[in-house]
């Protein structure tokens, strides 16, 4: 493991194959479906915020460098334990729980409709699945070559299909038809960011893997920026390219939009090759958190936040429990067929909403640790005091409040999150008293936080509590 060490291409790769997903090519199409070519500022804003969350977990990562749990420990060490559980179990657990499966559902969809072979959707989606988490078991080294591949291809592909729409040159019809769509204007684009958001969102899963990363102090930044930037091209660029060849009313109504603009630009053989594309990020988003979530549950029981089984980890040095055990809810899902493409748009806002908590949550944490330790070395700050953190708070809250256009669909989604964060609530509740035995809101310190990545904290802990009475 020492000696297998990740470089900048790997940490972004890790970052864009992550947060290229297949359900992020149906939010794209989808933003753009309602206002036109005015979601490419929406997808400006969200990557902006999601760069300025990006710059909070770094200087955190910087504070406490090399953590395998991430957000969760820098939060201990800010706001304390329940926040921490109750963020962390919602933001992270519960979300990948849900939308890693929904991945695995649409690469079923799309093989099906690439082979065209009879094969029943959780044959497809669970066999993925079964392959990712065996190159997961073998190590570090295995998830790189998996990952660096995948995202090369990705990357690649959505690109020249993006500039391929954008300079005509595509073998279907263009379409002549406005830049916006429904009298759209740039209010709309403002508002529309809390739907683009989804298409940034988990850039932060480079964090765990920090030990494995060569340079890390320059690597982990940079390689969150630039995945982030990298991004933010692609998706303006695909979307000038589905101007001049869908059209805005067959896009809204399309099922799958991304493949009817492959339709459309290449003919059948543009369908087959955004069926590609689709499978690549699917397996790419998949191969991403089945690596990182185990990370990030090993972490998390290293401070006895769950269970200890957590910390197992194999001869390769991979956390073989948590990712045999969250390969395995994942497996359960798509093979019940819980998981399908009804309703994604529910799920993946709902989903975001959590996953703005956890980020509003990061920059707290930034506010909250700058004036508990204001001369405590940082080799990475971000500028202009506390202004960007709070601009970070505001533009996440707004879009929390604005998560849908449809009054009636926002209400839902806040109901859902909300019931979720009391169940959570009271779980970390009991937890925290019951087996933590901690001060629910006091902040644990960043020498103990850190501790707990020596194997050494976890042995002398358990004898402690054996020998109490």
């Amino acid at each position: 493991m020492k000696n297998q060490k990740l470089g900048l291409i790997s940490v972004v790769s890790t970052g864009v194959g992550l947060v290229i997903a297949t359900s992020c090519m149906l939010s794209l199409c989808q933003g753009a479906s309602q206002i036109g070519t005015f979601f490419i500022v929406s997808i400006v804003i969200a990557c902006g915020l999601n760069m300025l969350t990006a710059a909070s977990l770094a200087e955190l990562n910087a504070l406490m460098p090399a953590l395998t749990g991430g957000l969760a420990q820098y939060t201990l060490a800010g706001l304390g334990p329940f926040v921490t559980l109750v963020s962390m179990v919602g933001g992270y657990l519960i979300c990948n729980s849900l939308t890693a499966p929904v991945e695995g559902t649409m690469f079923a969809f799309a093989m099906q409709e690439i082979t065209g072979l009879p094969v029943p959707a959780p044959v497809f989606s669970v066999s993925l699945t079964v392959l990712l988490i065996i190159a997961n078991l073998l190590g570090v080294d295995m998830f790189a070559k998996v990952q660096n591949v995948v995202a090369v291809l990705l990357i690649g592909s959505m690109i020249l299909l993006g500039i391929i729409g954008v300079l005509g040159m595509g073998t279907g019809k263009e379409v002549v038809q406005p830049f916006t769509a429904n009298d759209s204007n740039l209010l709309d684009g403002i508002t529309m960011s809390a739907a683009a958001f989804w298409l940034f969102i988990g850039v932060e899963f480079i964090i765990p893997i920090s030990k494995d990363v060569k340079n890390a102090k320059r690597n982990i930044p940079l390689g969150m920026f630039l995945s982030l930037g990298i991004i933010c091209v692609i998706q303006i660029v695909l979307v000038l390219g589905i101007h001049h060849y869908v059209s805005w009313d067959a896009l809204r109504e399309s099922s799958s939009p991304h493949i009817l603009y492959g339709l459309h630009l290449l003919g059948g053989f543009g369908k087959v090759w955004i069926g590609i594309v689709a499978v690549l990020a699917a397996v790419s988003t998949q191969n991403s958190v089945i690596n990182s979530i185990p990370k990030i549950c090993y972490g998390m029981s290293k401070m006895n936040m769950l269970p200890e089984i957590f910390q197992k980890t194999n001869r390769h040095g991979a956390p073989s429990a948590g990712i045999l055990i969250y390969g395995t809810v994942i497996i359960f899902i798509e093979g019940s067929g819980l998981a399908s493409t009804d309703g994604v748009s529910f799920l993946i806002l709902t989903a975001s909403v959590f996953w703005m908590v956890s980020y509003i949550i990061s920059h707290v944490n930034v506010l909250v640790l700058r004036r508990r330790m204001p001369k405590a070395p940082r080799n990475f700050k971000i500028p202009f005091g506390p202004v960007l953190p709070l601009i970070g708070i505001a533009g996440t809250a707004y879009m929390i409040f604005h998560i849908s256009s449809d009054p009636a669909q926002r209400m839902q989604i806040w109901m859902v999150t909300g019931g979720i964060f009391l169940f959570l609530a009271f779980y970390a509740a009991v937890w925290i008293k019951k087996r933590m035995k901690l001060p629910m809101f006091r902040a644990v310190s960043l020498e103990q936080v850190m501790a707990m990545e020596h194997p050494l904290y976890y042995k002398l802990r358990k004898k402690q509590r054996e020998q109490r009475p």
